[in-house]
C-alpha cells in the first residue's frame, strides 16, 4: 500500500508509526485509518518487531476527525467511515471482543506505546487510550470532543476510559467534553509518564526498545493479552489460565535464555529476534 498520511519505519525492533498530515494537525481520515490498520498489520507480522511506537508529526498527536470529513457527513445526510472494504484487520482473531475498530489493539500480540506530542482530540483520545502505555508532552490539550457534535462517545471511549480513569473523572470527560491538559490526565492516571519536553518520542523509543531487549516476546504477548482478557472475567479464570500458561511457556526456549542471563547478569537473546 503507498503510504500519504502515515509514516513506517523500524528503529531497531521497535516499529514507529507516525500520523502524517501535520498541516491538518494529523486530523483523522477514512485514509489514514485504512493506512494506520495496515501499518499495524505490517508491524504485527513481521517477527524483527517486538514493540510499536504511535506518534504524531508536528505540534499535534492527532486533533481528532477531520473538518473536512465531518462537513462531507452533513452533506451525505450521515456518518461515512470513509474507508474501503475490505480492511486489514491486526489483532484479530485473539478473542471476538476485540474484532472491532480499535479494540483491535488488544489483540495485537505487542506492546503499543502512544508517544502524545501535542493535541489528542476525539478519534485523537481514542487512539491514545487504545495503546497500552501512553507518554506525553506538558502542556498537550485533550478532548472527547464528542459532544460538540452530536455524536455518542466514540469507539468505546464509554468502556475503556472508565477502566483507565474510574467512573467518576470518566463521566465528567465524556459527558461535557471539557478540554484537559496533560497535567490533570497524569493525576487521572491516564498518563504513564509526562515529560518536560515536547520531544517525547526518544523516551518512547527507548522504552519500547527496552522492552525487546529485556522481556522476551512470547512474555509480552501472553501477558498483554492476560490484561486485556481478565478485564471480561472472574479472579478464578484468571489465576487458571496464568497456570496454564506458566507450564506451557516454563518449555520453551525463551525460559531457559531468561533463567540463563538472569543467572549471569547478561542480556537475554531471545530466539524469535534470531530468525
Amino acid at each position: 500500500m503507498e503510504l500519504k498520511t502515515i509514516d513506517y519505519e523500524q528503529r531497531g525492533r521497535v516499529a514507529l508509526i507516525t500520523l502524517a498530515r501535520p498541516h491538518r494537525m494529523n486530523a483523522w481520515t477514512g485514509r489514514m485509518h485504512t493506512e494506520y490498520r495496515h501499518c499495524l498489520e505490517q508491524a504485527e507480522q513481521d517477527a524483527r518487531i517486538g514493540a510499536i511506537v504511535i506518534t504524531g508529526k508536528g505540534r499535534a498527536f492527532c486533533a481528532g476527525a477531520d473538518m473536512a470529513a465531518l462537513e462531507g457527513h452533513v452533506e451525505k445526510g450521515g456518518y461515512d467511515p470513509g474507508t474501503p472494504d475490505p480492511l486489514a484487520e491486526p489483532g484479530f482473531g485473539v478473542r471476538p471482543e476485540f474484532d472491532a475498530s480499535f479494540a483491535y489493539h488488544f489483540g495485537l500480540s505487542k506492546p503499543v506505546i502512544a508517544a502524545i506530542n501535542g493535541a489528542a482530540a476525539g478519534v485523537g483520545l481514542v487512539l491514545a487510550c487504545f495503546a497500552d502505555i501512553r507518554f506525553a508532552a506538558k502542556g498537550a490539550k485533550f478532548t472527547a470532543a464528542h459532544g460538540r457534535f452530536n455524536f455518542p462517545a466514540e469507539f468505546g471511549l464509554s468502556w475503556v476510559l472508565p477502566r483507565q480513569i474510574g467512573l467518576t473523572r470518566a463521566m465528567d470527560l465524556l459527558l461535557t467534553s471539557r478540554i484537559f491538559l496533560s497535567e490533570e490526565a497524569m493525576e487521572m492516571g491516564l498518563l504513564n509518564r509526562l515529560l518536560e519536553t515536547e520531544d517525547v518520542l526518544p523516551e518512547a523509543l527507548a522504552y519500547a526498545q527496552s522492552l525487546t531487549e529485556n522481556i522476551a516476546p512470547a512474555s509480552l504477548r501472553e501477558t498483554k493479552w492476560q490484561v486485556y482478557t481478565d478485564l471480561h472475567r472472574d479472579v478464578a479464570s484468571a489465576v487458571n489460565t496464568s497456570e496454564e500458561l506458566i507450564e506451557n511457556l516454563s518449555t520453551e526456549p525463551d525460559y531457559k535464555e531468561g533463567v540463563r542471563a538472569f543467572t549471569q547478569k547478561q542480556k537475554p537473546h531471545w530466539r524469535k529476534y534470531q530468525s
